[in-house]
């Protein structure tokens, strides 16, 4: 059954004069329904945002925090029909559409914590004589309003990860959100409507890609918080090089398998952190770099896990592995492989297309300069390579543009604080997979995966300045 939904200007239902139909990827049906705003309505929104920064930023925390906790709430209550919402538009297995729903009620509510900590800091300064009876007091400033460009691989929490922290800070958003995955942030939009934020505080516009552009550059919009690709995040960049960009962009994820690691749990949780989302993550397993005293061992269970995996319709709440997000999408990942198998790489499972479906697929003997190593697969591919032992393996997972998160499987606290030290990446977990997430901790990458960090309290940093007032003739 489909839906039909408006945008959101400045806080307010809209609609546009061209349609805009959802389809999903596996069966094609048209899963909903709206319509895409005219550059008039898109200006609407922006000068609506622009108008009420000075008292979006100067509204009390309460009135913040309890917005934030209301979506969270309410988020909650609609669980179920947002998550079979995500699996509509985006192809997602109920499985983890019900996960991402759970996720953004957190996000939410973590959004509504840090807001009531957000608050000013007392610095004495008469540390030297000549600052005798001066006191600073450091607070953080809004920005300004913040566009939002958010991706189709999770429609509702990367969304969260944006709109969360602007409220908590006062700042008025403006949402983006992917052409092909717009319903889900605008459910959130119905939410958001509820609260007693504003107007202006917020519009969720589905235009197209190729009028984002206007948007990156108006000036009104000091901040762009973007989601995505790596060429076009940097693009982004460098059109507005004055501009505050924070970039999330992508990986090519490694997790390593040391000696002493436990095989079936680096197996059980590598085959399924390579193949969630379809493989549609930035930190989904792509390479797996195992110590050659287990390969043969770990190869075996891998491949076994892997081919366990239940692939299949979304809407089925057994399925783990679902289409991609388009037809076009597992062609590419299809191309790629096809492209490594040429060079010599062996499939050890999987290999097959069948419309928007790439099987789980693990491949060996891939050449280093292959696609499905070097570039970000984004896909349900995953590439074993061998090594000899510790210093091998974390060369191995620098030798890449990315550097977002690793996976480190080992026993020992020694290799954990040394992978720590030594790994060029934004997050190395320890004892599973890089594609773990909390929603609260700081999350981004180094190289070529961008620039800034979300979680929370850390998108909250990144939306404001630090603003010192200095109190003279104190007696302290």
């Amino acid at each position: 059954m489909s839906v039909a939904m408006p945008f959101w200007i400045a806080g307010r239902p809209a609609k546009g004069e061209a349609e805009l139909t959802v389809t999903n990827s596996h069966d094609g049906r048209t899963v909903g329904v709206t319509s895409v705003p005219t550059p008039d309505q898109v200006e609407e929104a922006v000068a609506a945002a622009h108008a009420v920064a000075r008292q979006a930023a100067a509204l009390p925390i309460h009135v913040r925090a309890e917005a934030l906790a209301h979506v969270s709430r309410r988020i909650a209550e609609r669980a179920d029909e947002l998550a079979r919402l995500i699996s509509g538009e985006n192809g997602k297995p109920m499985f983890w559409a019900r996960g991402e729903v759970s996720r953004a009620v957190s996000t939410f509510r973590f959004a509504a914590e840090e807001t009531r900590r957000f608050s000013g800091e007392v610095v004495r300064l008469d540390t030297e004589a000549a600052a005798t009876g001066r006191m600073a007091y450091v607070s953080r400033v809004p920005r300004g309003p913040i566009l939002a460009i958010s991706p189709f691989n999770f429609p509702l929490n990367l969304v969260a990860h944006k709109v969360a922290p602007a409220i908590a800070v006062g700042a008025p958003v403006i949402v983006k959100p992917a052409p092909k995955t717009p319903l889900s942030a605008l459910a959130l939009g119905e939410i958001l409507a509820e609260t007693d934020l504003p107007e202006g505080m917020f519009s969720i516009l589905p235009v197209p890609n190729d009028r984002a552009a206007a948007l990156v550059d108006d000036p009104r919009l000091p901040v762009v918080s973007f989601t995505g690709s790596s060429p076009v995040g940097y693009a982004i960049m460098d059109q507005v090089p004055r501009k505050h960009v924070t970039l999330e962009l992508g990986g090519n994820a490694a997790a390593v398998v040391l000696a002493d690691a436990d095989l079936d749990w680096a197996a059980s949780r590598i085959a399924l952190f390579s193949n969630y989302q379809a493989g549609q993550s930035c930190i989904a397993v792509q390479r797996v770099i195992v110590d050659e005293l287990v390969a043969d061992a770990f190869e075996g269970k891998l491949v076994e896990a892997v081919n366990a995996l239940v692939t299949g319709d979304p809407a089925d709440e057994k399925t783990q592995v679902g289409p991609l997000v388009s037809v076009e999408a597992a062609e590419r990942v299809e191309a790629w492989v096809t492209e490594a198998v040429a060079s010599g790489a062996r499939v050890l499972a999987g290999g097959a297309r069948d419309g928007a479906t790439y099987a789980p697929t693990v491949l060996a003997n891939v050449r280093k300069d292959a696609k499905v190593v070097r570039e970000e697969v984004f896909g349900p591919v995953l590439v074993v390579q061998r090594v000899n032992g510790p210093d091998a393996a974390f060369a191995e997972v620098n030798d890449s543009a990315y550097g977002l998160q690793a996976g480190v499987f080992t026993r020992s606290l020694d290799l954990a604080f040394r992978a720590n030290r030594e790994l060029e990446v934004g997050g190395v977990i320890i004892g599973d997979v890089p594609s773990y997430r909390a929603d609260q901790m700081p999350y981004g990458g180094v190289k070529d995966s961008g620039v800034g960090r979300e979680g929370l309290r850390s998108a909250m940093d990144d939306y404001t300045y630090e603003k010192v007032m200095v109190l003279t003739g104190l007696t302290l």
